[in-house]
């Protein structure tokens, strides 16, 4: 008897478990797009590449979306089964609200392990690759760091200015150079033109100044001198390019647990980086511990709603989840300042959760019905009010 029902509600809750994950991880990557696409568009990067980028953003997309499809899900499943006044007849039968819970627990369980995994292992791998992908493609297409009208530094030391710029041919035109690879010299270049060059094997870029001029001042301003040209070309070698790319600080996202914990050890406690370490590797936690209570709480929200339609269900699973979102996002704020400890702050959305969940069970067992009736009311009475 127990496991019919228990089968009856696990069917209810996966379906939508499963539509609502993918179209939260749908929406995310569709935003993301946004900046992938200037990519495509403006600088002929591949589909290819694009898969890449989207394969390795999954992971951290996944996580965020799971709490939300958690909570939707399980809403959406009791609230059909109360519509349709089946809670009714088994709590006639003898079925309370905590009967109830086991394929609940038992899916948000899983959900929560799913969650946890992809945290620790694949975020980190995921965010990690997509950066690295970023500099390979920089390596190959060295022009990407170049915009028109801005002062840009795509290459270490070397600052540009250009007014024109043409990706396909790449040519530059009105071009202002500054090179302080030197470090005895600072060369100041002004051109009519230039062209960038690639040379794979020798894993060298040239860039082809035509008409203009250098003036080159050593850093002790003793000396200067200024030096017309019809042609001059720069080198800039790949190889220091990526060097230097290689030193830079991974942003906590990229770092596995145990880097973090031992980051967090060596730096000192209350400076920024610090805090951002161990607010990292304690959401690494929470947030998969939040799945699991985003789906306790469905069920007393879903089983006491007097409401009907679907709709309803994933706009109250929603406002839940946006609740939970803006404590996560203004304790983690308020954690990075060293206002509040990251070890109290980071936990503290889950804690909601958890007695929110307990309170609610409490209420749906002893039979208090969560109405929207009254704030409709309420909200219709201003639509009148406001109307007049």
């Amino acid at each position: 008897m127990k496991l019919t029902l228990y089968k009856y509600i696990l069917q209810e809750i996966w379906p939508t478990f499963l539509a609502t994950l993918f179209v939260s991880v749908f929406i995310i990557v569709a935003t993301r797009m946004l900046s992938i696409t200037e990519l495509v568009v403006a600088r002929g990067v591949g589909a290819s590449q694009v898969l890449l980028m989207v394969g390795y953003l999954l992971p951290d997309i996944m996580v965020f979306g799971l709490p939300a499809a958690s909570l939707i899900a399980v809403v959406v499943a009791f609230l059909r089964l109360s519509a349709d006044s089946e809670i009714i007849a088994m709590k006639s039968s003898g079925i309370s609200i905590y009967q109830m819970l086991p394929p609940v627990v038992v899916l948000s369980l899983v959900g929560f392990l799913v969650a946890l995994s992809i945290s620790i292992w694949a975020v980190p791998w995921g965010n990690r690759s997509f950066k690295d992908l970023l500099f390979q493609i920089a390596q190959s297409k060295a022009d990407l760091g170049i915009k028109e009208s801005v002062f840009c530094e795509p290459f270490p030391e070397v600052v540009f200015f250009v007014n024109g710029f043409s990706s396909r041919d790449k040519v530059m035109k009105d071009v202002f150079v500054v090179d302080r690879r030197d470090k005895s010299l600072t060369n100041t270049i002004v051109a009519e033109e230039a062209k960038i060059f690639l040379h794979p094997r020798n894993r060298m870029i040239t860039l082809r100044f035509l008409n203009g001029t250098i003036l080159m001042v050593e850093k002790d301003l003793r000396s200067s001198r200024n030096i017309k040209f019809n042609t001059y070309d720069l080198n800039i070698g790949l190889k220091d390019i990526m060097a230097a790319l290689a030193k830079r600080q991974r942003a906590p996202k990229e770092l596995t647990v145990s880097e973090l914990a031992l980051q967090i050890k060596e730096l000192p406690k209350g400076e920024l980086r610090h805090n951002e370490m161990l607010i990292e590797l304690l959401e690494r936690f929470s947030i998969p511990l939040a799945v699991f209570f985003m789906g306790i709480i469905g069920v007393p929200l879903g089983a006491q709603m007097r409401a009907r339609g679907r709709s309803t269900g994933i706009a109250l699973g929603l406002g839940v989840f946006l609740i939970y979102y803006m404590c996560l996002a203004g304790a983690k704020s308020i954690c990075e300042t060293g206002s509040l400890s990251p070890a109290v702050g980071v936990w503290i959305p889950d804690l909601f959760l958890m007695f929110s969940g307990a309170v609610l069970l409490w209420l749906a067992a002893h039979e208090h019905t969560l109405s929207l009736d009254p704030f409709l009311r309420k909200w219709r009475a201003l639509q009148r009010a406001f109307g007049r």
